[in-house]
């Protein structure tokens, strides 16, 4: 099949491409940037240098791959962002998760694509209530936190416009909360905050994750741009944690001192409402339906297997 891939030099992105060009695709990746285009025609891929948030670049974009789907793996999420001011830090990737993703729909209708595969996440938009571990039938949170309405609404929005489409297959993958080599959770920032000890734990630590390594996220990706029937799907792996206890793992794996511990009042004065309630209420999720209808299984089972592995092999 001709793929087109929007996000091709993220993180998702650098490991997916090679998987679809291995399984015998053809695949034209998108970047904004030119300085970026060499990076994906070294991975074997045709370039594409285009705007997201520019439809008519776009559409120029995608008429010219002429592909059979789309996958949008479009975000602007580097570094550690700045949880207090959760949707500020979040604008652009909510930018890309509404205007882009129209762009994107749009620009396929026009090329007559059969699918599309759209990056969403799982890790705190469920209803902060019930089990800790939800299904993709579970409804998501009516009262996000003030902080972060804006992110919750782009991800509204992108699961709606792309499952929602009549003229082709939608399929929306809820990532977990990524991790891999200097990526998530390793991304450099994360782990000098916890040495430091300036990543602490708020309140119980009761809040729910679900993580996934990068490159079973790819992985994921490629089997949702063959086959599997449309709608949305948790891609995570097989063991939801809350963060005390993932924390707590983590700091011990990178020689750190446990993290120091803040009341959730205290947490909510520091820190915003979004990061207490990640800490403290969200709710994981279940991968139950990508593994029977989709026939995903995560090669990194579980966050202890894989957050040992990147530490042992990249000495974090």
């Amino acid at each position: 099949m001709r793929i087109f891939v929007a996000g091709a030099t993220g993180a998702v992105g650098t490991r997916l491409v090679p998987l679809l060009l291995a399984a015998g695709h053809s695949v034209t990746g998108l970047t904004h940037a030119p300085a970026r285009a060499a990076a994906i025609r070294r991975m074997g891929a045709e370039a594409a240098i285009a705007d997201a948030l520019d439809a008519s670049s776009v559409a120029a974009a995608v008429a010219a791959a002429r592909p059979d789907v789309i996958i949008h793996e479009l975000s602007a999420l580097t570094g550690a962002p700045d949880l207090r001011h959760f949707d500020a830090s979040f604008a652009l990737t909510n930018r890309l998760r509404t205007e882009a993703t129209d762009h994107l729909i749009a620009a396929g209708k026009q090329a007559g694509i059969r699918r599309m595969v759209a990056q969403s996440y799982c890790g705190w938009p469920y209803a902060r209530a019930g089990d800790p571990v939800k299904t993709e039938d579970d409804p998501l949170d009516p009262h996000p936190a003030a902080n972060a309405r804006a992110s919750f609404d782009a991800i509204r929005h992108l699961e709606a416009a792309v499952t929602g489409a009549s003229e082709f297959e939608g399929v929306v993958l809820r990532y977990g909360g990524f991790y891999g080599p200097h990526t998530g959770v390793f991304d450099g920032a994360v782990v000098d905050q916890l040495r430091r000890r300036r990543f602490p734990l708020i309140g119980d630590g009761g809040g729910w994750w679900s993580f996934v390594h990068v490159e079973d996220a790819a992985a994921a990706t490629v089997i949702a741009a063959e086959r599997g029937h449309a709608g949305l799907y948790n891609i995570v792996d097989d063991e939801p944690a809350p963060v005390r206890e993932w924390l707590a793992f983590l700091a011990k794996l990178i020689g750190a001192k446990p993290p120091w511990h803040l009341p959730r009042w205290i947490g909510r004065l520091l820190a915003g409402e979004q990061l207490t309630a990640m800490m403290t209420e969200v709710r994981a999720g279940s991968n139950q339906k990508a593994r029977r209808e989709l026939g995903w299984r995560p090669a990194h089972a579980s966050w202890r297997q894989g957050f040992a592995e990147v530490v042992a092999q990249h000495r974090f």
